[in-house]
């Protein structure tokens, strides 16, 4: 639009000098809408003006940024929403700017990204307008599918407190608000034990998070289990904030021993999905992916663009796939390998000391024992005959991983089995699976019928995504 083809290409400081000039100018620049995916865009902003004109300013919440990187990401909002004439009396731009940080690279980048808008003279009288607050979007699907879980755990857990130290400096109010989804890999923690493990510094006086999917029924689609939920967030959020936070911070220790926890699990879960040239067959002909496209729910596509590799699928069927195949990869996959090289490194007695008195590992640990009492390798076995040679090899490497991971996080927490100090979801489970592991086989078999006749045959099709549903239910948690 600004009429520079090789806009995209050029250096992310050269981008956004030349969107705070335009920013600067007296008058709005004209943006020259090229084709209609500009012209959409410019729409975005028309509508939310004429909501804000029609509702109030209440009307419109935080502009969120997917996949945020930049200052100039930022500065590209303000600059289209001023082009599309989404500002008030005084001509300035009447939106929260929320940049969501999704990958860990990102999530560390994210308070120098903060700290670079601040110093910005346009930004930084955007942000005077706005109260001085800065909303901030935490990604936890995204940053678990590029790293793994303890990457994505312990990332988080950094970018919170550098980001708190950084609006500290700047003199900002910051809302961190949590892009959480209804499963274990995409932040779908235990609420109250989530709010309570969060950093020092990390809630001020509120918490803002999304909920999604089949989340929304399960808290909210009966009044007294709405109450409920709202109870014990909002009882958590006072817990921690009424009366100054009180959290304790990690000792220097702690946080070396999350380190060595997130790089190496990072390490052991990117040698697979990522680097591994035959993972994404594995994946795509392992799981039931293909049925859960052709499913009529969502609001999105599955895929960003023509999948090449794991990084171009949502998170959603990503998690969604791996539940329905019994293997619920994203939600363990190399915490075995952490925890085995924290161990090495740091001693046994303080990983398990840090266990027992740091809320933030105590909680990362729970959800993963969890998610490892949902998996069923025996099953999942099955599922991997689908994918042929590759599941011949690639399949053990998993179940390698999960043998490890099931070990260490055991004797991490002194316990003889899985979810011994949580019997009441332990039962559960066993009274379950009895009612799924049936619904899994017959998967798989009309799987393989269902493909082999070029995946055609709309009666199996239909009984394929009857499964789907089924074990999504039993399973529950599965996206």
């Amino acid at each position: 639009m600004l009429g520079d083809a090789a806009f995209p290409e050029r250096p992310a400081p050269e981008r956004a000098a030349r969107l705070a000039a335009a920013l600067a100018a007296p008058a709005p620049t004209a943006l020259r809408p090229a084709d209609e995916e500009a012209r959409r865009a410019l729409d975005v902003f028309r509508a939310l003006a004429e909501a804000r004109e029609r509702h109030g300013a209440r009307a419109l919440g935080p502009f969120v940024i997917s996949m945020a990187q930049g200052p100039d990401d930022a500065l590209a909002v303000l600059l289209l929403a001023r082009a599309a004439g989404c500002v008030d009396a005084d001509g300035h731009v009447p939106l929260d700017v929320a940049p969501l940080f999704e990958t860990v690279d990102d999530l560390e980048a994210g308070p120098d990204v903060v700290r670079a808008l601040a110093a910005d003279p346009v930004y930084a009288a955007h942000l005077a307008r706005r109260g001085d607050r800065q909303v901030v979007m935490l990604g936890y699907s995204d940053s678990n599918k590029d790293g793994g879980i303890a990457a994505s755990r312990t990332g988080l857990e950094r970018a919170q407190e550098r980001l708190v130290v950084a609006a500290d400096e700047l003199g900002l109010a910051l809302t961190l608000f949590h892009g959480r989804g209804g499963s274990v890999s995409r932040g779908g923690s235990k609420p109250r034990a989530a709010i309570l493990a969060a950093p020092r510094g990390a809630l001020g006086d509120h918490l803002r998070t999304t909920e999604q999917g089949e989340i929304v029924g399960a808290k909210f689609g009966l009044r007294g289990i709405a109450s409920r939920t709202l109870e014990v967030s909002l009882g958590a959020l006072l817990e921690r904030t009424a009366g100054g936070d009180a959290a304790r911070a990690p000792s220097d220790a702690e946080r070396a021993l999350a380190d060595t926890l997130g790089s190496a699990s990072r390490d052991a879960y990117r040698a697979l999905v990522h680097d591994e040239p035959d993972f994404p067959a594995l994946f795509r002909d392992m799981t039931p992916l293909d049925v859960i496209e052709r499913l009529e729910i969502g609001s999105r596509p599955s895929r960003r663009r023509e999948m090449r590799g794991v990084q171009d699928l949502r998170a959603i069927p990503w998690v969604f796939a791996w539940t329905q195949c019994r293997v619920v990869l994203p939600g363990w996959f190399g915490v075995g390998s952490g925890l085995a090289a924290a161990v090495a490194e740091h001693g046994l007695d303080a990983v398990r000391r840090a266990a027992r008195e740091w809320p933030f590992l105590a909680t990362l640990l729970a959800d993963v024992e969890m998610v490892l009492a949902k998996s069923d390798l025996d099953i999942a076995a099955r599922y991997a005959e689908l994918a042929g040679e590759v599941g011949a090899r690639l399949f053990p490497r998993i179940v390698a991983e999960h043998a490890r991971t099931v070990a260490t996080v055991l004797e991490v927490l002194d316990a003889d089995e899985l979810l011994a100090r949580d019997t009441t979801l332990r039962r559960a489970i066993r009274l379950r699976n009895p009612y799924v592991d049936p619904l899994s086989l017959v998967q798989v078999d009309l799987l393989r019928r269902w493909r082999a006749g070029g995946r055609e045959d709309r009666e199996l099709e239909r009984v394929l995504k009857q499964t789907v549903r089924g074990i999504a239910r039993g399973l529950r948690n599965t996206g």
